[in-house]
């Protein structure tokens, strides 16, 4: 089935092994889907009938999954930020989308195919943007410290506990 591409899609270029990202990400997240797949054809006969792109989403985000080598490795230069609602979603993407990767600091991670990721819960941004430049400060310090956000030990620095 072919669908309309949103106007705008990321590209993210992989290894050669797109395949196995796609399915590594629709395991992670609840919403997700195939959209399309292409193969090479005789443009490149050392791949061909391999797969070439995969247009998937995720939580409604459309991406495309190209499959092309080794030349473009991944850098944080460009992220995919997951909006959390509570820790325990924090805690649960932190673990799967790092297994394998590393961790970084602030909240950012990279997943084992070297795409980084920013795993942000959403009650830290009202903290970070209150009028209490005292209070955000305190919140944006402790959340410096941090790898894995932990939305409790903000909050509790924000309130200058």
């Amino acid at each position: 089935m072919t669908t309309v591409p949103a106007k705008i899609t990321p590209c993210l270029w992989f290894n050669f092994n797109v395949e196995e990202a796609v399915a590594h990400y629709l395991s992670i997240f609840k919403n997700g889907r195939i959209l399309e797949i292409s193969h090479y054809g005789d443009a490149v006969p050392s791949q061909k009938g391999k797969v070439l792109t995969m247009r998937f989403e995720i939580e409604g985000q459309p991406l495309l999954g190209l499959n092309a080598g080794p030349n473009f490795p991944f850098t944080e230069a460009i992220s995919l930020m997951v909006d959390c609602e509570t820790q325990d979603e924090v805690d649960e993407l932190w673990s799967k989308l790092s297994a394998g990767g590393s961790e970084g600091d602030c909240g950012w991670l990279k997943d084992k195919f070297g795409l980084s990721w920013q795993i942000v819960p959403r009650q830290m941004i009202p903290m970070f943007m209150s009028d209490d430049s005292a209070a955000a400060a305190r919140a944006m310090q402790a959340m410096m410290t941090m790898q894995k956000i932990d939305i409790a030990k903000i909050r509790a620095a924000f309130e200058g506990k």
